[in-house]
């Protein structure tokens, strides 16, 4: 079958480049002068490093940054170099909204900075490990994990970076499972708002389905996540061999393949959003989108052979290092696993900031979600090793030479 690639309609294109040549500027675009910090006289611009080129260094330059090279993307049990890890995820995503936001005039350097930080406080192995971390911390404090809301606490809490709110608020808001047709801005500028946001999703379920952005670059930011991943994963899937033969994926409208949904979802989104103050889709591209997200879970997320190994393994696994944690400091305090290398490694990371708490006061079960959640996907598997050596539970990965398909 024949790939499509859609285009801009000649009469958009013909007034972008109109615009460009009266030096149009979007009213809508995020400004660097409206920057707001928690420590207003901290990290101020300058010609070299505007405001949010500023938060696009901090993130880059967090300890936590580096593992995204091991954090699970989708598939978590193979050795495969050719398939993403959340490394590549975010660049993919920054990319795609960069190509978005440079049409519409927007911030682009607001926008790389959320797209960067989206995803740094996700768990190990995906959100299968994302799972098992809420329903250990929920049963413990009965406070929700959500990877998203994680993401923040890293920059903000953990690692003290001062990152400015808009960018706080798009990683917040980013959630990639939740697609809407329309994405309007809900403004405010202030932090007390925004924690009072951020508290909300570790006490109230469904929290985090009502945020929306505060800024036009977050809405991008945040659709774009899931046009990254939807046809991504499906090339993935298709490198693992993890079919006899091709799916039959619908979607006439976006297409199948990543390149064909990342092209075409780009043209609608522009087509739909130019010069507004909001960023929309057609309703026959959004049914397309909707559906395409719907089969991947059906395909590939639901694959019972997957799935069944992070129930029966990775699961006891998860809540073993746990309770080992748990049961380890409080036997040992200092001396325990979770401050020689967790505790600590905050306090050594973060020695030329200022806490209004020392970190050692952090409530326990708060201290032991901020350990696991920061693992990469081998660390995890070490600690495990460590914590619990007579486990019946490991991870059996599909080596490289066992995915040929044959």
């Amino acid at each position: 079958m024949a790939l499509r690639y859609d285009k801009l309609s000649d009469e958009l294109q013909e007034r972008i480049l109109q615009d460009r040549k009266n030096h149009w500027k979007c009213p809508y675009r995020y400004r660097d002068e409206e920057v707001v910090r928690r420590k207003p006289n901290h990290d101020n611009a300058n010609l070299w490093r505007p405001a949010f080129v500023r938060d696009v260094e901090k993130i880059m330059h967090v300890p936590y940054y580096n593992r995204y090279s091991d954090k699970t993307q989708v598939f978590s049990l193979y050795k495969n170099d050719d398939i993403s890890r959340r490394a590549l995820h975010v660049q993919l995503v920054s990319r795609i909204a960069r190509n978005i936001g440079s049409v519409l005039g927007l911030n682009l350097d607001l926008i790389e900075a959320i797209s960067l930080g989206h995803d740094i406080g996700h768990a190990p192995f995906g959100h299968a490990g994302e799972r098992m971390l809420n329903e250990l911390y929920y049963g413990e404090t009965g406070r929700y994990f959500n990877h998203n809301v994680h993401s923040v606490r890293v920059l903000d809490t953990l690692c003290n970076q001062n990152i400015s709110l808009q960018t706080l608020d798009g990683i917040l808001c980013h959630n990639g499972e939740l697609e809407l047709k329309e994405y309007r801005p809900k403004f405010y500028s202030d932090f007390a708002t925004f924690d009072h946001r951020v508290e909300e999703c570790y006490v109230k379920k469904e929290a985090i389905k009502e945020l929306i952005p505060n800024t036009l670059e977050g809405c991008v930011m945040r659709i774009s996540d899931i046009i990254a991943y939807l046809g991504k994963d499906r090339q993935d899937a298709r490198r693992l061999h993890m079919f006899p033969e091709e799916p039959l994926y619908s979607g006439s409208e976006i297409g199948t393949t990543n390149a064909e949904i990342i092209n075409n979802m780009i043209v609608n989104i522009i087509e739909r959003s130019y010069g507004n103050p909001y960023l929309q889709m057609d309703e026959v591209y959004f049914q397309e989108l909707q559906r395409a997200k719907k089969e991947n879970y059906q395909i590939i997320y639901g694959n019972e052979k997957i799935n069944s190994i992070f129930e029966m393994q990775i699961n006891p696994m998860f809540e073993e290092v746990y309770y080992a944690l748990l049961t380890d400091v409080k036997a040992n305090g200092r001396d325990s696993v979770l401050y020689r290398h967790h505790v600590n490694y905050i306090n050594e990371i973060t020695r030329y900031g200022t806490r209004d708490i020392p970190y050692e006061e952090t409530p326990v079960h708060d201290m032991i979600v901020d350990f696991m959640a920061g693992m990469t996907d081998d660390y995890f598997v070490d600690i495990h090793q460590l914590l619990c050596p007579t486990s019946k539970y490991h991870v059996a990965y599909v080596g490289y030479f066992e995915q040929t398909g044959e």
